[in-house]
């Protein structure tokens, strides 16, 4: 991958992973209230946040897209990580060597509608950089296009199905991880 991507938002900017960072998300999901929704749960917090940042790193490095670490702009507070990363769930379902869009939101910014401002820059910058394209028979290419971007969200985790809906994610399917527990699975399709 060629240089590094910074978005900006109004009141955001989302950089790319970089060493170090499994600590800042350890702690963001240290809070039981951020962790209830994500699947699957660890045994080892620390360790799974650190192989979560290095799979967003390889997602970029690989890919050219990932997930971003979004703060403040003004006061440079941690908000969360947030993106669109290669995924590959391994049950099938959509859901295997596919972009996905993830966020996990730090509590004290709830409710801000920091998800939603980040994943509309994210998504417009995927779109722009990732979308399909085609030639045109005058062998002009054609503007590029949506691609399929899936996401999974505990149905219970009302404000982001909330957010995947306002974002154009539309449920296709649902998913068991557990004894008791079901994820829904949602698609943006071009």
């Amino acid at each position: 991958m060629s240089g590094a991507v910074e978005l900006v938002t109004p009141r955001l900017r989302l950089r790319m992973p970089q060493r170090g960072d499994h600590v800042v998300l350890h702690e963001l999901v240290a809070d039981p209230a951020v962790h209830r929704y994500l699947w699957p749960q660890p045994d080892d917090p620390l360790t799974d946040m650190f192989s979560r940042t290095l799979r967003a790193a390889g997602s970029w490095q690989l890919y050219g897209y990932g997930l971003f670490l979004a703060y403040e702009r003004a006061s440079g507070s941690f908000v969360g990580q947030m993106g669109v990363f290669h995924s590959w769930r391994g049950f099938g379902q959509g859901m295997d060597d596919v972009p996905e869009a993830g966020w996990i939101v730090a509590r004290e910014h709830w409710g801000k509608g920091y998800a939603g401002e980040a994943m509309r820059a994210v998504l417009e910058w995927f779109d722009q950089a990732h979308g399909r394209s085609d030639a045109r028979p005058d062998g002009q290419e054609r503007p590029k296009g949506k691609q399929r971007i899936v996401c999974m969200i505990d149905p219970a985790n009302t404000a982001s199905v909330a957010l995947a809906l306002r974002l154009g994610f539309v449920r296709y399917a649902s998913r068991q991880t557990g004894e008791a527990d079901e994820v829904d699975l949602f698609e943006r399709l071009g």
